[in-house]
């Protein structure tokens, strides 16, 4: 069946995430070096981040939605040393500034505006970033993210609905994602194409990737442009 729509990861498929977070928990940190210093004093980013694994493990909700983690990872910390927890909002904000300040890899816009013209387009992602602060919400008919919806990839209940959004069938639908695990199995599980976004040209040498087979393989959106022609 032909294919009437795609959608895409975001984190790692459209830019790269490892220095976007970077980015953001430094700037949070430098936030809280002015308006929580005691706090800031107490904890690096990086005590912050071992503090924020275990407490993942403390609630469900905590597995899919990331924003209510940081969140409540910074209201435990401002109650310990006595600062008002309401400034756990404000320091989410400075932190969901940074984290939307992504640099989108150079095929992204010109492959969206191309893919466009021929389909639906839309993305799936466990990450909370603001795709209208990015700049990339008019290209995408449905954007589903983990934290809203209410589960997170590989749950076949996200890609389903995004199927639905569309009113496609799973196998008119393309999924293009980095994660084997989270984006390819995932999508294929439910019918839909399962495209491996792979720029870096890494080796499929996890073991419990080793099952996995994806639809086909590509380094950029111009390779998913020539999928979908």
């Amino acid at each position: 069946m032909q294919i009437q729509a795609v959608l895409f990861d975001l984190d790692d498929t459209l830019w790269p995430v490892a220095p976007v977070i970077q980015y953001a928990e430094a700037t949070l940190y430098q936030w809280m070096m002015f308006n929580t210093p005691e706090v800031a004093r107490h904890y690096s980013i990086e005590r912050m981040r071992t503090y924020r694994e275990k407490l993942v493990k403390t609630n469900p909700r905590f597995q899919y939605d990331l924003w209510s983690l940081r969140h409540a990872l910074l209201s435990t910390l401002f109650k310990e040393y006595k600062v008002d927890v309401s400034k756990a909002d404000e320091a989410m904000a400075v932190f969901a500034d940074a984290r939307n300040k992504v640099s989108l890899y150079d095929d992204v816009l010109p492959g969206l505006q191309a893919l466009g013209s021929r389909v639906s387009l839309g993305s799936v992602s466990n990450g909370f970033a603001d795709l209208n602060e990015i700049g990339l919400a008019a290209h995408f008919k449905v954007s589903l993210a983990a934290h809203r919806f209410g589960c997170a990839k590989p749950d076949p209940r996200i890609f389903t609905a995004a199927c639905h959004a569309l009113d496609l069938k799973p196998e008119q639908v393309m999924y293009v994602g980095d994660d084997l695990l989270l984006d390819v199995e995932g999508a294929q599980k439910v019918g839909m194409y399962g495209v491996w976004m792979n720029r870096h040209q890494l080796e499929q040498d996890k073991p419990h990737h080793a099952h996995i087979r994806p639809d086909a393989v590509v380094s950029s959106l111009h390779d998913v442009l020539a999928l979908v022609e």
